[in-house]
This record gives structure tokens, C-alpha cells and sequence, in this order.
């Protein structure tokens, strides 16, 4: 029996792998349209510096990816100590972000108003609202002020989008969870750890866990799937459209050439997905369609060590809208990771565009330089010229789960469920992170194999 996977990204290629592991009689292709699978995941090394134009890690409190790991003789390596200290850039400056609940009231990032304001989140009405948005969430529960210099840059940070736009239940289940089930996310997380006392386990609101990645970057992993797939994953391999004949789909490439396949796994961003789907199903096409990618681009920028006063401890700053910059934030690479840098430089990785500035995004490399330069000279202090340039741009970026979102997955899901042996996964849908990913994928694994 042969499947047909379309996309040679982590999704594609980690499916791909679980399926050969447990079934190595199955007849695997995995079609990539780039001549080098990842997606977006990659790492480029120039002149000794080691920069991630995409993913730059993934966090160790979640288990498929790091049996992935094992499995592929890769070792995991954790960010620095160091790493653990965050900075948010408000009122001109860059402010510690607390690391605990008493730092956090006596921190000045919030005034008084906005510390006592989140206090009083314990006796905020539970949401029983149709899909609220983060934004509404945040400013409902937590107060304006904890909205504008907290949530939103966090919103940046992981999706490069607008919570005026971003679906709370499907892009933070675990804080939508905690509010249905206990009312107020104090009082939840209270009771949480109470719980958590009797058992060792930590809890918290946010995803947990320490950001790791590999010595040599998190192509590593990409390298290690593409050596095992050998020639079951075909590069430079474009997918025009898939038809379905009979029990059979007819994968199309570019070049006029097709092949035959008793299954297909669709595991390509939703709008190309969108484009390749529409001859079997003009619904499915256009629910797809629905799903955004803004744009992105990242900026590497390499500094000799001495060029740059600030002391770089940290992971690097997050910055709020309200700020009214250019970039959404810098992470301090060099100092997260070691090998990131060459002996005597540092290494700083900015990102730009996102939902509310996409456009930006696909400025000129040239330009997007500037703009990253003239920035962290007012936020850090840099007057010197970088030793290293480096663009990446991701005209379809990170997807945006929009309100909405679970509804659009559902029918996915029905429309699908017409369609023997069709699949459809990716980042688009339930986690855009490499461990949801490398979970869905797992799953999808399983589900495959039952099925055939």
C-alpha cells in the first residue's frame, strides 16, 4: 500500500518517520516542494555564527520530541541559566520580567493600580460567551494595563499576533481550561498547587518547561529524519493538486508528471493545502482558506563582544503595541545557546512584522536591517555597525488562530471524514509549536495505521 505525504516540513517528516518505525512495509513518499526539507525550521551557519532563520528551540517538558530525539541519537541541549531572565521594553527602558509572585509585586513594570487590579481578578464573572479573544480575556480578567504590557508582547512573542484577533480557547486551551473549571485563574492556580504538593509535579499557566534545542541548531533534527527517510522524501517535488479517483487519489507535480496513492497526508500550510485540495472538495478549500499567515521576517545580527555595553544577560525583550517600535522583540541568542557566536562576538536574532505589521515584513533586506539597527540603538544602547547581517522572511508566517478557529477545525474535520484515507495536519490546527507538532504527528501515526 502506498501514502503519499505532501510537505516535508517537522510534520511531514516526523509522521513519515512514526509510520515507517512501526509498519517498514508500507510504501512511503514524502513529497517536499523546496530543495531542502524543514520548513520552518532553519538553520544557517555563516562565518561562525550559527542562526535560526525560523524555530529556535522547543521546550523539554513534553516527551514525543525528546524520544524523537533519542530515538535519532540527537542530544538535547538545554538553554543557559541565564536564559531564564526575560525583559519586557516599557516606558523607554527594559524591565525584568518577574519570576515569581512576590517579585512580581514589588516589580515596576505594573503600576500599583495594575498590581492591585490583577489581585482582583478572583472576583471576575466566569466568560460564558461564545470564543472570546485573548485581548477580551486579558483586559476583562487581568485589567488593561496587565493586557498592554504582559499579554499582548507574549501574543508577539509565541504567534506574531493581534489578541484582538487570536482565539483565547485555541490558542491558550490550558488558561481557558483553568477559568471554565475554576472561575478565576488565581483561585485555580491556587487549588493547582495544592494538588501539585501531594503529587511533585509544578503547575502554572504557561507552557512550562526549558527551551532546547541541539549543539548544531535545530536543523539537526531535520538532518536526522532526511537521513532516515533517504529516498522515501523526494525534494524539489511540487504538488500542483489532488484528485480523487475511485478508492485512489492522483497526486499532480509540477513538471506534468502524477503518481497514484491509496492515501494522502496533506501536511502543508493550510492555504497550500487551500490550493491543492479544491478539485475534491470547494468547501474544504475555502475553510482553509480562512486561516491567515502574516508575514515575518527574522534578522541576525553579529556584534564583536566589546561593540555592545549591555551585559546580555538574559534571554533577551519582548516588546508591548503599545511601545509604537518597529520590531517585535530580540532575542540575545549567544546568550541563550552556546555555539551560536564565535569566540569574542555575540549573536542577536529580532523579529519583525507579524498580524499588525505585516507588511513590514516583506520590506527590503537592506531596509529590515536598518530598521533592527536603529532600533536596538535606542532600546540597548548600540551604536556600533554589526560584523554579520543576516535576513530571513517568511512571507507566510506563523498561522493565526482566529475566533472562530474551533469551528473551522470541525468542519475539517467532517469534511474529511467523507474522504477515505485523507488526512490533513500541520501547525495550522491544534499547536503550532514543534512538540504539537511532533505529538500530532504521533497520533496521526496511530490513527493511519488502525485505519489501513
Amino acid at each position: 500500500m502506498r501514502l503519499v505525504i505532501i510537505g516535508g516540513g517537522i510534520t511531514g517528516l516526523s509522521l513519515a518517520y512514526f509510520l515507517f518505525e512501526k509498519k517498514p512495509s508500507l510504501d512511503i513518499v514524502v513529497l517536499e516542494s523546496e530543495k531542502k526539507a524543514g520548513g520552518k525550521i532553519w538553520t544557517d551557519k555563516v562565518d561562525g555564527f550559527l542562526c535560526e532563520g525560523g524555530v529556535n528551540g522547543f521546550l523539554d517538558n513534553r516527551p514525543k520530541t525528546l524520544e524523537l530525539a533519542s530515538k535519532l541519537s540527537l542530544t538535547p541541549l538545554r538553554s543557559s541559566d541565564t536564559a531564564r531572565k526575560r525583559y519586557i521594553y516599557s516606558g523607554g527602558k527594559l524591565n525584568l520580567l518577574p519570576e515569581s509572585p512576590p517579585a512580581f509585586f514589588t516589580s515596576n513594570l505594573l503600576s500599583p493600580f495594575g498590581r492591585l487590579r490583577i489581585i482582583w481578578e478572583m472576583f471576575v464573572p466566569k466568560w460564558t460567551g461564545g470564543d472570546e479573544t485573548l485581548a477580551h480575556f486579558a483586559i476583562r480578567r487581568l485589567g488593561k494595563e496587565a493586557y498592554e504590557k504582559l499579554i499582548d508582547p507574549m501574543a508577539s512573542g509565541i504567534f506574531a499576533g493581534d489578541p484582538y484577533n487570536m482565539s483565547l480557547k485555541s490558542c491558550f486551551p490550558k488558561v481557558y481550561n483553568l477559568e471554565q473549571r475554576y472561575g478565576s485563574l488565581i483561585r485555580g492556580m491556587l487549588k493547582l498547587q495544592k494538588e501539585a504538593k501531594k503529587t511533585g509535579k509544578k503547575v502554572g499557566t504557561g507552557p512550562g518547561g526549558v527551551l532546547t534545542s541541539f549543539f548544531d541548531g535545530m536543523g539537526a533534527v531535520i538532518n536526522a529524519l532526511s537521513l532516515c527517510l533517504a529516498d522515501r522524501l523526494r525534494t524539489e517535488s511540487q504538488v500542483l493538486s489532488v484528485d480523487k479517483k475511485g478508492d485512489t487519489y492522483s497526486v499532480y507535480l509540477a513538471g506534468g508528471s502524477n503518481m497514484e496513492t491509496d492515501a494522502v497526508v496533506f501536511a502543508t500550510p493550510a492555504f497550500e493545502t487551500a490550493g491543492m485540495i479544491k478539485d475534491i472538495d470547494k468547501n474544504l478549500h475555502s475553510t482553509l482558506s480562512e486561516i491567515l499567515y502574516p508575514s515575518v521576517s527574522v534578522v541576525c545580527l553579529g556584534y564583536r563582544r566589546e561593540k555592545i555595553r549591555h551585559s546580555l544577560n538574559g534571554f533577551g525583550f519582548l516588546i508591548p503595541n503599545r511601545e509604537g517600535r518597529n520590531i517585535l522583540g530580540t532575542l540575545w541568542d549567544s546568550s541563550v545557546f552556546p555555539n551560536r557566536a564565535p569566540e569574542g562576538y555575540v549573536l542577536l536574532r529580532s523579529m519583525l512584522g507579524g498580524a499588525r505589521k505585516s507588511d513590514l515584513a516583506l520590506e527590503p533586506g537592506d531596509k529590515l536591517i536598518n530598521v533592527v539597527v536603529d532600533e536596538l540603538r535606542d532600546i540597548m544602547g548600540i551604536n556600533a555597525q554589526p560584523d554579520l547581517t543576516k535576513v530571513y522572511t517568511h512571507k507566510k508566517g506563523i498561522p493565526q488562530y482566529s475566533p472562530g478557529h474551533e469551528k473551522r477545525l470541525n468542519t475539517v474535520t467532517e469534511i474529511c471524514s467523507k474522504f477515505k484515507r485523507l488526512y490533513i495536519t500541520g501547525n495550522a490546527y491544534r499547536g503550532i509549536s514543534v512538540n504539537d507538532c511532533i505529538e500530532n504527528s504521533y497520533s496521526l501515526a496511530e490513527r493511519i495505521l488502525q485505519e489501513i
